[in-house]
């Protein structure tokens, strides 16, 4: 276990702590048992690195362990904690929980054989929790990590620092709301890099192969992560990434699942579940008509892709942008709020307020006569009236 302790120690005092994830603040630390999911690049690593070295405390009672390290091929984390435990571990952070087996009803039994030691985990945004033997869900507290806001994107980049809004502030509150944007901000000088680079971390650091970097991303995910589940068949992977180029070219569209099992060459009754796992690992939104709820079975009304330099990097052709508004408004939004396909214009959120979105000549018409309705649109700076920016919405987490 030293070697665990010295990669520990090495890559806790190597993380900086200059910028941190919305989820930081979010997350009350003082629970026993906390767990973390998210979708590969999102940050969830350097989200835990940077608090064990906020705690200041010697590797020998913060210590953070990934279980893919080949360490645990040969030793159980049972007897690992055991160890960290008798020589003084307080806190535990566990990563890449999903690479180890049974390691949920491992992690139950070292939480209920450890009354002072505190645990928190990270996995794969496929992750069912609730589904994992042991019953953990009982037991933690459960996040999702998702990718940059605008807002943390403006952030990171030392750009501008603005205030974190709720729904509630956007829509009801537009002259409070300009008080707190910053004389001689130009959001959109910033917006449309944002939409190609800015949702994953790591995209920041190295721009001009983040399109490469995210498709290697995408065949991970496929290749490894999904190969996990016990209802997909690793010899349906190629098909899997074909489905995903050929709903990267449609989005946003309404899926017809015979036309999607000709393409993709996926039988019919299998291309529903297919969708869900590829919304679970957050490479596609499904977004469903009101008064239906993601389920493996279920068809929804609208696809779009989860994100967009997702977009961008599978996009053959440059994106078109309507395209690029709605996965954005779909993105922002689905993190905190329930979004879906509305009868009357293009989106009805939390099963309240309603919004069509679109440019500069959008009018009122679709939303004429409707309470709570608002029209989004991309290329102004500042709410007026029922007119929101489309860029406000990034200002959400």
């Amino acid at each position: 276990m030293i070697t665990l302790l010295e990669q520990s120690e090495r890559l806790v005092s190597s993380v900086s702590l200059d910028f941190k994830r919305y989820l930081f603040d979010v997350i009350p630390w003082n629970n026993r048992l906390i767990g973390i999911k998210g979708a590969r690049g999102t940050g969830k690593t350097t989200l835990l690195l940077q608090w064990i070295k906020e705690q200041d405390l010697p590797t020998e009672k913060a210590a953070y362990f990934s279980l893919d390290d080949l360490y645990f091929t040969s030793h159980s984390l049972k007897e690992t904690v055991s160890t960290f435990y008798k020589n003084g571990g307080q806190i535990l952070v566990l990563d890449e929980v999903h690479k180890y087996k049974n390691w949920s009803q491992e992690i139950k039994n070292c939480y209920d054989f450890y009354p002072e030691l505190k645990i928190v985990f990270t996995g794969s945004s496929i992750i069912d929790i609730t589904k994992q033997e042991g019953d953990l869900s009982r037991r933690a507290l459960l996040f999702e990590l998702v990718g940059l806001s605008f807002r943390e994107y403006l952030k990171m980049l030392h750009i501008v620092d603005l205030p974190i809004l709720n729904l509630q502030e956007l829509l009801f509150h537009s002259a409070e709301i300009k008080k707190k944007i910053p004389v001689g901000f130009r959001p959109n000088q910033h917006f449309s890099h944002y939409l190609h680079v800015g949702y994953y971390p790591f995209g920041l650091a190295d721009t001009t192969s983040i399109h490469q970097r995210i498709n290697q991303l995408i065949r991970t995910i496929v290749e490894i992560d999904l190969a996990e589940l016990k209802d997909f068949d690793i010899r349906n992977a190629k098909k899997m990434l074909q489905l995903i180029y050929v709903i990267a070219q449609q989005v946003p569209f309404k899926p017809n699942i015979s036309n999607l099992a000709i393409k993709t060459g996926i039988h019919r009754n299998s291309l529903n579940s297919y969708l869900y796992y590829l919304d679970q690992a957050k490479i596609i939104s499904l977004v469903f008509q009101a008064g239906n709820s993601i389920a493996i079975l279920q068809k929804p009304e609208k696809i779009v892709l989860n994100n967009t330099t997702l977009l961008y990097a599978l996009s053959e052709e440059k994106a078109l942008v309507g395209t690029l508004r709605e996965t954005f408004f779909v993105s922002q939004l689905q993190t905190i709020h329930k979004v879906n396909v509305s009868k009357q214009a293009d989106f009805l959120v939390d099963g309240t307020y309603t919004f069509e979105v679109g440019g500069k000549g959008k009018g009122q018409k679709q939303i004429k006569g409707l309470e709570n309705a608002w029209i989004v649109k991309d290329d102004i700076e500042l709410p007026m009236l029922n007119t929101i920016p489309l860029w406000m919405f990034g200002l959400l987490y």
